[in-house]
């Protein structure tokens, strides 16, 4: 019998204001692309909105399901990511757009597979190392298998080409390795590794080169390879503190590239300003809080390690998404969670965050805690406790 309580209202009001917003700014940075593509002004609005029904069904059911199921088909789902993402690379089945084939297009329907291998890998890897136990620090019986894993993954995702996919999904695995267990030693070799890949992958593609040199002197070609981050930073510089207005960006008037989709925290920038920027920064801040909170309560291994591995999902995409837009990082081309024009990337991280909620139901926690993560009559009670308190106190 599961000890089950009341879900984080925190985690799941904040999904939902995130899921509202991206709608919404997806709706204006979409108008001059879907107009173009189909002679609406909608289109990709009324397409992502469907994509978050799927999504929010999604959240839903898995927020009800016991995330212990996800052990029975761990190794099956990771098999299944594995034979899409090989079968993106094959003419005929993977489709080709922008000089990347990322997608499988079946009849009108597209999916992008290295969105399915984060989900996977994340369910695998928890139930993984939860059964290496204290072999978890053994080299030949998990790092070495682990290292193998990553890298066949990695190469695949390389094959695209997506570097951003490839690293965020390194940096999410990672981070799951070290709450597993791993020494000292493990991660500063892995890290040490990654950076050589990522060097090594710059230096074999001219266009990957070109791409870090622009990062260094964003100045050096500013209407070539320079050209995506200025049009980025001119949007985020245009909007202020408050920012144009919505619906007003003259950005996304096929200046800004992917202005709804990689760049449109860009497009956020130019109409809501800095204070719309530091909303939406607040609202991954606080996801990212409550993942970490509930990874710490979790009741078991696997729990804690699929909170970490789900809550480094939505953050390291979210931290280099906009810190690439922003000039912190070069650019990635990798979707902003929740926010980001793009099916499969919206309906698989609200799949990932149903499950988050529903670890979050079988924390361990205090009274004081169940307060906390409670509903609002819950809520009412506690500050009504705090200031009895403070009032005998005196």
């Amino acid at each position: 019998m599961r000890n089950y309580h009341r879900q984080d209202y925190y985690l799941a009001i904040t999904t939902v204001l995130l899921l509202i917003f991206g709608l919404v700014m997806v709706s204006s940075a979409s108008v001059v692309q879907s107009f173009d593509a189909t002679g609406s002004n909608n289109y990709y609005f009324f397409r992502q909105a469907g994509f978050a029904l799927v999504g929010l069904f999604l959240w839903w059911f898995f927020s009800k399901l016991d995330y212990h199921w996800w052990k029975k088909i761990a190794w099956p789902l990771l098999v299944i990511s594995g034979v899409l993402l090989i079968a993106v690379l094959v003419p005929g089945i993977g489709l080709e757009a922008g000089g990347a084939r990322r997608w499988i297009a079946i009849g009108g329907f597209t999916w992008q597979a290295s969105e399915s291998m984060k989900f996977a890998m994340i369910i695998y890897l928890a139930w993984w190392f939860e059964r290496k136990g204290s072999k978890i620090t053994d080299f030949y019986n998990t790092f070495l298998p682990f290292v193998m894993m990553l890298g066949l993954a990695f190469i695949l995702v390389i094959q695209e080409p997506d570097m951003g996919t490839a690293v965020s999904l390194a940096l999410i695995t990672g981070s799951m390795y070290m709450v597993a267990g791993a020494t000292w030693g493990q991660i500063f070799t892995l890290v040490g590794g990654g950076l050589g890949s990522i060097l090594v992958l710059i230096k074999l593609a001219p266009y990957r080169l070109s791409r870090f040199l622009t990062f260094l002197n964003p100045n050096a070609d500013p209407l070539g390879s320079g050209y995506h981050i200025n049009q980025a930073l001119l949007a985020i510089g245009s909007g202020g503190l408050f920012g144009l207005g919505y619906g007003r960006s003259r950005q996304k008037y096929n200046f800004l590239p992917e202005a709804s989709s990689d760049s449109i925290f860009a497009v956020i920038g130019e109409e809501l300003g800095m204070i719309g920027c530091l909303a939406l920064i607040a609202g991954f801040a606080i996801v990212i809080w409550r993942g970490l909170l509930i990874a710490r309560r979790a009741p078991d291994m696997f729990g804690r390690l699929l909170a970490m591995g789900i809550t480094g999902w939505i953050g390291f995409q979210a931290v280099l998404n906009m810190g690439a837009l922003v000039g912190l990082f070069p650019l990635t081309g990798i979707p902003l969670p929740f926010i980001s024009l793009g099916g499969t990337s919206l309906v698989m991280v609200l799949a990932a965050s149903g499950i988050l909620l529903n670890i979050s139901k079988q924390t361990i926690i205090t009274h004081k805690d169940e307060n906390l993560i409670g509903g609002w009559g819950d809520w009412r009670t506690y500050f009504a406790n705090s200031g009895n308190r403070r009032i005998s106190q005196r």
